[in-house]
C-alpha cells in the first residue's frame, strides 16, 4: 500500500507511506516538513514505521527526519553519497531558506542494496542510484508493486533540476534513460513534486518518434 501526503514547509513536497498490508509495518519516504502531521497520520493508522528512506539530500526531503526517527526512535538511511548533504547546511540548500537543518547519524546504502522490512522480508525495495539532480540521489523500486519512488531524478513531463550543488545533467540523462526508462512501462513512478507517472508515458516524452 503506497499513501501520499503533500507537507509544505518553504517548498512542497510528496512524503510517501509504504506500508505492507499483511503486517501494517512499512517506510517513510522523504518526510520533509510538518513532522507533527506525519506523525498524527502514523498514529491513525496504526502503522509501525520501522526505517526512514531518503532519496536524497536536500532538507526539503529531510526536514522532518529528526523529530519523526526520535519521536518513533527508528533509524534513517541514505546513500553513503549523501553524507555532505545531511551536515552541510549550503549542500542541502537550507541555509538559503532561513532553515538550518544538520542530519548525522544517518545509516548507509548501496546501489543494489535490498532494504527488507522486518516484519515481512518479502516486503523490500530496491536500492537504485539515479544520479544527476545530486550525487546521492536514489530511485527505491519495488519490482511486486510496479512502484518506483524516483525522488527529484524525473518528474510528470519533465526531468529533475540539476541546478544546485553537486548537479550534474549528463548523469541525470543517464540516469533518467539507463536506469529508469528501462523499468517495466506499468512501473508508476512516485516524485518529489508531483502527481504519478508512469515509465510508458515517460517514454513518450523522452522517445517521442518510439511509436
Amino acid at each position: 500500500m503506497i499513501r501520499r501526503i503533500v507537507v509544505k514547509d518553504v517548498f512542497a513536497v510528496n512524503c510517501y507511506f509504504y506500508i505492507d498490508d499483511e503486517t501494517q509495518h512499512g517506510f517513510l519516504i522523504d518526510p520533509g516538513a510538518q513532522a507533527s502531521r506525519i506523525l498524527q497520520k502514523i498514529a491513525e493508522n496504526g502503522w509501525t514505521i520501522e526505517r526512514i528512506l531518503l532519496t536524497h539530500g536536500h532538507f526539503d526531503h529531510t526536514g522532518a527526519v529528526s523529530e519523526i526517527a526520535q519521536t518513533l526512535d527508528i533509524p534513517y538511511s541514505i546513500h553513503r553519497d549523501g553524507e555532505k548533504y545531511l551536515t552541510d547546511t549550503r549542500w542541502n540548500l537550507s541555509a538559503y531558506c532561513g532553515r538550518d537543518v544538520y542530519l548525522d547519524g544517518a545509516e548507509y546504502f548501496d546501489d543494489g542494496d535490498i532494504i527488507r522490512l522486518k516484519a515481512n522480508p518479502l516486503f523490500a525495495l530496491k536500492v537504485i542510484l539515479t544520479p544527476g539532480h545530486t550525487p546521492d540521489s536514489v530511485t527505491f523500486y519495488s519490482q511486486q508493486e510496479h512502484a518506483a519512488f524516483v525522488g527529484d531524478t524525473i518528474f510528470r513531463d519533465c526531468p529533475g533540476s540539476t541546478q544546485y550543488i553537486g548537479g550534474n545533467e549528463v548523469q541525470l540523462y543517464n540516469s533518467i534513460y539507463k536506469r529508469i526508462l528501462t523499468l517495466p512501462d506499468d512501473t508508476v513512478l512516485y516524485s518529489g513534486h508531483t502527481e504519478p507517472t508512469t515509465v510508458g508515458h515517460e517514454k513518450s516524452m523522452y522517445y517521442p518518434n518510439s511509436g
